[in-house]
């Protein structure tokens, strides 16, 4: 059960949409699975829960727990992003509305959706890891997702265009994104500041120029192939014999 998703793109409303980090991780799980796991969604709380505390493709690893995730899902439904279905069963299940809060497409959705759960990346691990969700060929079909979003106003440059560019959302409170951007300059960071474009900014073997953006697909694709190797197992293992 999934959320149809408004045709093509179109500018976000005029209010300022911002999201905690709490907010941001659920949210993406949400999309994440809406994407690649359809027949577990919408979710239960202790799905979410374990979505959200999930060894891969999450940056920074997070341990919240069923209170963390029902306050921040109570934020969300109050914000009109996530919303709470009619459901058969004793346990409520939780979907989200990002399509029409957000304004996006399929396409749109799983960039953004990458990006909430890791935040700033380059490009070529952007394009391999939200390829898992939507069909993104190659760096060029990425290019103009990016310039749309970037127009949109929900995604931001942090480096200038070129090879190794890193991007992120747009969904950051003020003070978070004033800080992100000072580490990426440089700058001595006044408190937490998300690990991934910390790790992005510093000078490392995979940032050499002319193979850096195919190394960092290659361990993205590496990465998604032992997320979905996990969660065959695990299917495999609640099956009765």
């Amino acid at each position: 059960m999934t959320t149809t998703p408004p045709s093509g793109s179109s500018g976000p409303s005029s209010t300022p949409r911002t999201l905690d980090p709490n907010q941001r991780r659920v949210l993406g799980v949400l999309i994440e699975k809406a994407k690649t796991t359809p027949g577990s969604y919408p979710m239960t709380v202790n799905s979410i829960v374990a979505g959200c505390n999930q060894k891969s493709n999450r940056d920074p690893l997070t341990t919240l727990d069923d209170a963390d995730v029902m306050n921040t899902l109570n934020d969300l439904i109050n914000m009109g992003v996530v919303e709470e279905i009619d459901w058969t069963g004793r346990v409520p299940k939780y979907r989200h509305l990002a399509y029409n809060w957000l304004s996006v497409s399929k396409a749109d959705l799983a960039v953004l959706g990458e990006l909430l759960l890791r935040g700033a990346q380059a490009l070529g691990e952007l394009r391999g890891r939200a390829a898992r969700m939507e069909r993104i060929a190659d760096l060029a079909a990425l290019k103009p997702i990016v310039d749309g979003l970037v127009d949109h106003g929900l995604m931001i440059e942090l480096t200038p265009p070129g090879r190794g560019q890193l991007v992120s959302h747009n969904l950051y409170p003020a003070d978070e994104l004033q800080e992100l951007r000072a580490n990426l300059a440089g700058l001595r960071p006044t408190g937490a500041t998300t690990q991934a474009a910390a790790r992005a900014a510093s000078p490392g073997p995979d940032r050499t120029p002319g193979w850096s953006e195919e190394l960092a697909e290659l361990r993205s694709e590496i990465a998604d192939l032992r997320e979905r190797v996990r969660e065959l197992e695990g299917k495999l293992a609640s099956r009765p014999d």
